[in-house]
């Protein structure tokens, strides 16, 4: 894969996965916000409900009562006219005559503000009544003003009278309010039926979640609130209660919601839940695509270093074949019997060499596809290492190096199969002399733990970075080098390796710092 179209697209789907994000961040806030301005507009028309709840409440227990005294007087209030409105209309044509009037009358029933409260008794209790009269004159000349309603008889009279509900209505109110606001604010209002009022307005507006509240005297704190209420002008809702007539009030009421953001969340929360599941799927689905992106290019990568380490492999026997050929065509070396027979034997061995490469790619294969014959039977573990350490022993002193065991082990036998187990340690042993740059200094050790035996294979050689480390045991890796094929191999023996140990009910791992050499370990369970 082009690594510049792969990082494009890697770009493009990591910022359209940011732009995913970024607008569920951008609506989580603005569907927040509303919320929040949403719940300012019920709180606000829940205050102004319940101030004017607590006046009407007021207004209409001083007039039930005043009501209740008027009919408790027994005698006929003194009325008095405030004034009487006169208006006549005359056709010419018909000489008729039509008279309206209209008089107001104010009723006294002789009740003051002192029997409400003794501190006050300015403002007296009055009624107000009107009279309407109509007549019609029929077929008069020069009637005049003074004549009307004395000497002359209408032709038809129409008499009305009630009272003026509006104008007592406001009368009322006005006396009512001047009354009530010399008396303190506790014999007004209890501070339980406030929070009774409140709570019922709240649940009706769908506010139902804990509130505080408390009523201030021009700032000041009063015994009218709740218990956990405290005063905070940022945090509070406030609406004037109690006005007077002039619209002033003295009171206001806060009140304040201690659990605010957690109830605004929650209205959220069912949503939110929604946007975040949805987000996650995006964010496992892009990551699983990424990393199927990276594990094609990894893939692409293996296979790459694959071809070039096998190129190598390949390439020094198919060199050495050509030359022993080309020797043998000699014809001096062709009289030489020894001679031939020694190139022949380099060309079989260098044919059995590139077989075997052929052979550790195959035998992968059948392990990748379960196709490889395991079949097991009880072995001695050190008898398996001894016969590794002669396969390999030719290669070490060719690198004049050694191997020192340390058999401590007191239980060995294990059921293993013997070739796969023997190719097991080969390919470790044969690592710890390719990786020793110097003569090979390489130790076995073998201990038991609880029913397992445990094999350590020790050089003193390159050793291996961390990285190196966790993925020493996949199939093709090789630590990078760069153009340097120093070493040979192709990736395929540790991973080999693994698989066989783990058909085994076995462990494997390494232990490495970097320039002092390798540890492999190998843990297999032992026959009880």
């Amino acid at each position: 894969m082009n690594k510049l179209f792969f990082r494009i697209l890697v770009l493009l789907m990591s910022l359209s996965l940011i732009g995913i994000i970024l607008v569920q961040v951008y609506w989580f806030n603005s569907s927040f916000k509303n919320n929040d301005e949403q719940f300012k507009y019920h709180v606000t028309q829940v205050i102004g409900n319940v101030a004017d709840k607590l006046e009407k409440q007021e207004l209409y227990f001083y007039a039930d009562k005043a009501n209740k005294l008027k009919d408790s007087i027994g005698k006929t209030p003194k009325k008095e006219d405030l004034l009487e409105v006169l208006f006549v209309q005359r056709n010419k044509k018909t000489n008729k005559t039509i008279v309206y009037s209209n008089t107001l009358t104010s009723e006294d029933y002789d009740i003051t503000g002192e029997l409400f409260n003794k501190k006050f008794s300015s403002e007296r209790f009055k009624s107000f009544s009107s009279k309407r009269v109509t007549e019609v004159y029929n077929n008069n000349n020069g009637i005049d003003n003074n004549q009307l309603g004395q000497s002359l008889i209408p032709d038809l009279k129409i008499e009305k009278s009630g009272s003026l509900d509006i104008l007592n209505k406001i009368q009322q109110e006005i006396t009512l309010k001047d009354i009530a606001g010399v008396r303190p604010l506790d014999e007004r209002i209890s501070a339980a039926k406030l929070k009774s009022l409140l709570k019922k307005e709240l649940e009706e507006y769908g506010v139902k979640t804990k509130f505080e509240f408390g009523v201030l005297n021009n700032g000041l704190a009063t015994k009218i609130k709740s218990e956990g209420f405290h005063y905070d002008k940022d945090a509070s809702y406030q609406v004037p209660i109690f006005t007077d007539n002039e619209g002033n009030s003295a009171y206001d009421l806060y009140i304040t919601f201690p659990h605010k953001k957690k109830f605004l969340l929650s209205e959220l929360l069912s949503i939110t839940i929604l946007s975040i599941v949805f987000t996650l799927i995006i964010i496992v689905a892009y990551t699983s695509a990424l990393n199927q992106l990276l594990r094609q290019k990894h893939i692409s990568e293996i296979k790459t270093d694959f071809i070039n380490n096998m190129t190598h492999e390949f390439k020094t026997p198919i060199a050495t074949i050509n030359l022993a050929l080309d020797a043998i065509r000699n014809p001096k070396i062709i009289e030489d019997k020894e001679k031939v027979y020694r190139y022949l034997q380099m060309i079989r061995d260098e044919n059995k060499r590139m077989h075997a490469q052929v052979e550790n790619v195959l035998r992968i294969s059948k392990l990748e596809k379960r196709e490889l014959d395991i079949t097991k039977e009880p072995t001695v573990i050190h008898d398996i290492i001894d016969d590794a350490i002669e396969h390999v022993n030719l290669i070490l002193e060719d690198k004049q190096g050694t191997v020192v065991k340390h058999f401590n082990a007191a239980r060995t036998t294990s059921l293993i199969n013997e070739v796969h187990f023997t190719n097991v340690l080969v390919n470790i042993l044969e690592n710890a002399i390719k990786y020793s740059p110097d003569a090979p200094k390489i130790e076995i050790f073998t201990e038991n733990i609880k029913d397992m035996i445990l094999i350590k294979v020790k050089d003193h050689g390159l050793g291996m970075s961390k990285i190196a480390q966790k993925r020493v045991f996949e199939k093709f890796y090789r630590e990078h080098t760069g153009d340097l094929h120093n070493v040979k191999g192709h990736g395929l023996g540790l991973a080999y390796v693994k698989r066989i140990v783990e058909d085994h009910n076995g462990q494997v791992y390494v232990e490495s710092e970097k320039g002092k050499g390798s540890t492999f370990i190998i843990k297999i369970p032992l026959i009880n």
